[in-house]
């Protein structure tokens, strides 16, 4: 099925922003928004934050477009770009907030998405949401983009041990937040 007369095919769109072509970044824009924003929203704590590393990103975008390869999906080198500028907020904030990335602490944890099934999308994005910004970024890139810990490290100048710790307590923060909802069954499922 081809595309309606006056929406451009997404090779001419971005063939436009290659030439700086301002109406075809804001399609561009316009086109992978909600995707954009919903990859963001896993990243920041609030919808303001989120909205602030999708423009960076955006603007990352469109400066590094030549960088591109068609040969493969466009939405997933969008998504690399996204969470590589939402790791580069993230690098921001500790630095304006002297948080330390705390270091080594072994973990085993057994992993039971039971009782998260049950919530919706948009209620777990809120729980995470609330967990620090160190939490969030290793549980984000490791359960929800499938990061290995030892890509999380490089990515965050952080050790192997710092991501596995990191992410033991973000779990277990979520367990804590699930647990005052009645969410008991995570809570005794993660034990």
């Amino acid at each position: 099925m081809s595309n309606a007369p006056n929406i451009p095919a997404l090779t001419d769109i971005l063939a436009g922003c290659l030439r700086n072509h301002r109406q075809s970044q804001e399609m561009l824009y316009r086109q992978f928004y909600g995707y954009a924003m919903s990859v963001c929203l896993r990243y920041a704590p609030t919808r303001d934050g989120a909205l602030e590393v999708l423009n960076d990103g955006f603007l990352k975008v469109f400066t590094r477009l030549d960088q591109y390869d068609s040969a493969q999906p466009f939405k997933g080198w969008l998504r690399r770009i996204l969470i590589n500028a939402a790791i580069d907020h993230y690098r921001q904030e500790v630095r304006h907030q002297h948080d330390d990335v705390e270091k080594a602490e072994q973990v085993v944890a057994s992993e039971s998405a039971d009782a998260l099934s049950q919530l919706s999308y948009e209620e777990l994005l809120g729980y995470v949401q609330r967990l620090s910004p160190a939490y969030r970024l290793v549980f984000n890139l490791y359960v929800m983009d499938g990061f290995t810990h030892e890509e999380i490290a490089g990515q965050l100048g952080i050790s192997v041990g710092a991501s596995k710790s990191n992410l033991a307590r973000a779990r277990e923060n979520l367990r804590q937040l699930l647990k005052h909802i009645n969410y008991d069954e995570y809570a005794r499922a993660n034990r």
